[in-house]
């Protein structure tokens, strides 16, 4: 990263995880590599301002923001998900690299059309998939990768939330539960970091979904706050659960392989792997050699923020490599994808739903 000029930003949307997640962590990399700045906040609530640090420009209106900051790389669009398209589009139409919270957007029209206009430009947009870069996950990729468990033949995310994320309280603090700001509940909200570790685990994108969801809250919110869904794919299937209304936060992954599988509980790892006492290949003559460990992931500290930068290194090596069609922007596509499809499938009473995909996942791992 050191052969890199330094990067200007600004961030546009100054809530919970931009305050809280994304300048932070920005703040650190300044000490650590004084690599980036973030020379301007936008947040359309003057409130917020108090929480801008010291020597940051403030503006409550993007365009403002965009037209007075004529040296900037980059924008960080952290902004409720129905302005996502907006703000990102008008900053790539400017000449900048986009940095953008998941999701994408809110529709697969507006998610091909981000990604058709950056390649156009000729910049970087690359997605907020921070979950990729959670400690436990890194631990996941490392035995997957390995093939200690064998090819990966099915998998199953449970997400557990006692609520849903509040934002601040200087703008609707609920905004995540009403479809006009957040474009869906749970699964718009949370969806993407499910779908793109499975498109990981099991090397492509979904060929069709069959989903339901509930809404304990109708009519106070017009979102579902549980969402399960099971997921087809060439090499297997997943199986999602996302709630809101959990009594823990939680998540409990399992991936399960040819020779062996993996049991994720938040920081907690458990490997199975099985030896065959002879030739046979029956299941009930096999040895299990089973290991547990912690690997620390700061679970319970919504904002990830440790994990942000490891995050940021790849958007700056998509940047560096002028990446415009890059893998993470294309798993964002069919995340977006996934998940109308998967509302699609609600709306029909859990009918199955082809998904024709767009792209094809790369095989290499090398950009993850």
């Amino acid at each position: 990263m050191t052969n890199q000029k330094k990067l200007r930003g600004a961030i546009v949307g100054y809530g919970f995880i931009s305050s809280k997640g994304h300048m932070p962590a920005y703040q650190e990399r300044i000490k650590k590599h004084k690599d980036v700045e973030i020379v301007a906040i936008c947040d359309i609530c003057p409130e917020r301002k108090l929480d801008v640090p010291a020597g940051v420009r403030f503006y409550t209106d993007y365009q403002k923001l965009l037209a007075e900051e004529s040296q900037l790389d980059f924008l960080d669009v952290s902004t409720h998900a129905a302005d996502h398209h907006r703000i990102a589009k008008t900053a790539l139409l400017k000449g900048l690299h986009v940095l953008c919270e998941k999701p994408l957007t809110t529709s697969i029209a507006d998610a091909q059309d981000l990604i058709q206009t950056a390649m156009a430009c000729k910049r970087v947009l690359f997605p907020c998939h921070n979950y990729k870069h959670a400690p436990v996950v890194n631990a996941i990729r490392e035995v997957v990768n390995s093939g200690k468990i064998g090819k990966v033949r099915s998998i199953t995310l449970n997400t557990f939330r006692n609520t849903h994320a509040v934002g601040t309280q200087e703008w609707k603090p609920d905004w995540r539960r009403f479809k006009e700001y957040s474009g869906g509940g749970i699964a718009m909200d949370h969806g993407s970091h499910s779908l793109y570790l499975t498109f990981e685990w099991l090397g492509g994108y979904p060929k069709s979904v069959t989903a339901s969801a509930q809404n304990a809250s109708y009519p106070k919110y017009d979102t579902e706050d549980s969402f399960s869904a099971v997921y087809e794919f060439d090499t297997g299937h997943a199986n999602l659960y996302l709630t809101w209304t959990a009594g823990v936060r939680k998540v409990i992954y399992t991936i399960q392989g040819e020779k062996g599988a993996l049991t994720v509980d938040d920081d907690h790892i458990q490997l199975a792997i099985k030896s065959l006492k002879d030739d046979v290949g029956s299941s009930h003559k096999a040895d299990w050699s089973v290991e547990n460990y912690n690997i620390t992931s700061d679970w319970m500290d919504s904002s990830h923020v440790s994990w942000f930068n490891s995050m940021f290194d790849k958007f700056k090596t998509a940047i560096l490599h002028n990446d415009y069609q890059n893998n993470e922007i294309m798993d964002a596509f069919a995340c977006i994808q996934s998940i109308m499809k998967a509302y699609e499938s609600i709306e029909k009473n859990s009918t199955k739903i082809l998904i024709d995909n767009k792209f094809q996942r790369p095989t290499t791992r090398e950009h993850l």
